[in-house]
């Protein structure tokens, strides 16, 4: 994918179920681009200011987490039959991903079909700011556990290169991998609203815990067996704004077509800018479109931008934007109420975006509400009908 800061920033491209899309390392001098939209040469503080929030706490305390078992090196390589080629399943700009197993009881490891299936992550040597990304995954997902957080087993650190994380293994893969790989499956309308809600409870959780995900994109969207989302990818997350602060500065790090335009234009982040995230997959999960298409031309190529003159209360407007491999086969109603809250998370006024508690409590709502309509559905033509429903169908109750 294109990088929309400069040919000077490093592009993280990533192109499986356990990797993603283009990540974006912008340095401060830089001019910046999002979308057809020019910005200005942003004037922010990055990470290692005197502005931005310090580690929450010092290394040998997130290592010495007892919620994370401390492989050795020796245990990840006998889990992973010596990180053979035939056990990847995930490669991008970080490393490598490897299918694994180990003991449930005693997280030791097993043989290949024994014990559970992990997923083992080993970052390259020269990853950028690959030991403080490690550290902070290790940090936040250490002590912040959800239903719809992927789960980190643990960790291995040998010497001053080699870093590895072991998470629970999604069967599914990425949500990424679901909507754009070449001869995936359709994804069912109201399983595309299962993976928009649990993965809003996610974020909304991580809100509430005063944490900012800062990445949040369809290739970060990990997915169990039944296709319950979870948040995956912590390397980028932030604590949110202390005090009387109202936001956080930090060097722009994020992924091409998913940053908030304040964010891209200032260095400043808040909750909000995830919910602007949020909105550009939701985006996706209605159009069946990546957020950059570089087989579009013009307005096209960018997903918001060709989205938001169809996005509203019009039905006429919104099928229009809707993935033809569903078919029609969705409620129209239903489908302008997600456009709807797809283009309040898209305000490019941050203040003016809902919270994610508020975008979560909507979308469940709209999931109750297309459930009640079925079963009202499934009633009328139901044999035996109750005498109310047989007078209603008759010529004269008009």
């Amino acid at each position: 994918m294109g990088n929309c800061f400069g040919s000077s920033a490093k592009v993280d491209s990533r192109e499986s179920p356990y990797c993603g899309s283009s990540r974006i390392y912008a340095k401060p001098s830089q001019s910046s681009r999002l979308s057809s939209l020019t910005i200005p040469p942003p004037s922010y503080s990055d990470d290692r200011s005197s502005t931005s929030l310090p580690t929450p706490r010092s290394e040998g305390v997130l290592l010495a987490s007892p919620t994370l078992k401390a492989f050795t090196f020796n245990d990840l390589k006998t889990a992973t039959r010596n990180f053979r080629p035939d056990s990847v399943i995930g490669e991008g700009g970080f490393g490598y991903v490897y299918k694994g197993w180990i003991n449930e009881r005693t997280l030791t490891p097993s043989k290949p079909g024994s014990g559970i299936v992990v997923a083992v992550k080993k970052l390259k040597d020269d990853t950028p700011q690959g030991h403080k990304e490690w550290l902070a995954e290790v940090d936040y997902l250490g002590r912040l556990h959800h239903m719809n957080l992927v789960k980190l087993i643990g960790y291995c650190l040998k010497g001053d290169y080699i870093r590895l994380l072991v998470y629970e293994y999604m069967p599914k893969g990425s949500l990424e991998s679901h909507l754009f790989r070449r001869g995936a499956e359709p994804i069912p309308w109201k399983t595309r609203m299962k993976v928009a809600i649990s993965a809003a409870r996610g974020l909304a959780f991580l809100h509430d815990a005063q944490v900012i995900y800062r990445d949040f994109k369809a290739s970060n969207i990990l997915l169990d067996s039944d296709f319950n989302a979870k948040l995956s990818d912590f390397g980028l997350a932030r604590e949110g704004p202390k005090g009387d602060r109202t936001h956080v500065s930090t060097q722009v790090m994020g992924t091409h077509g998913y940053a908030a335009p304040e964010y891209v234009s200032t260095g400043r982040i808040t909750t909000k800018s995830d919910v602007y995230s949020f909105g550009v997959v939701l985006l996706e999960l209605l159009s069946g479109r990546p957020t950059v298409d570089q087989s579009k031309v013009g307005v096209e190529r960018n997903l918001v931008d060709w989205a938001i003159p169809y996005l509203g209360a019009d039905r006429r407007k919104v099928f229009r934007i809707m993935d033809t491999k569903l078919e029609g086969q969705y409620p129209h109603k239903g489908a302008c109420l997600a456009a709807n809250i797809a283009l309040q998370c898209l305000n490019q006024e941050a203040k003016l975006r809902p919270n994610m508690s508020d975008v979560l409590s909507t979308l469940e709502e709209l999931q109750m509400k297309s459930s009640t309509s079925k079963t009202e559905k499934r009633r009328v033509k139901a044999p035996g009908a109750s005498p109310v429903v047989t007078r209603r169908r008759g010529p004269h109750d008009r």
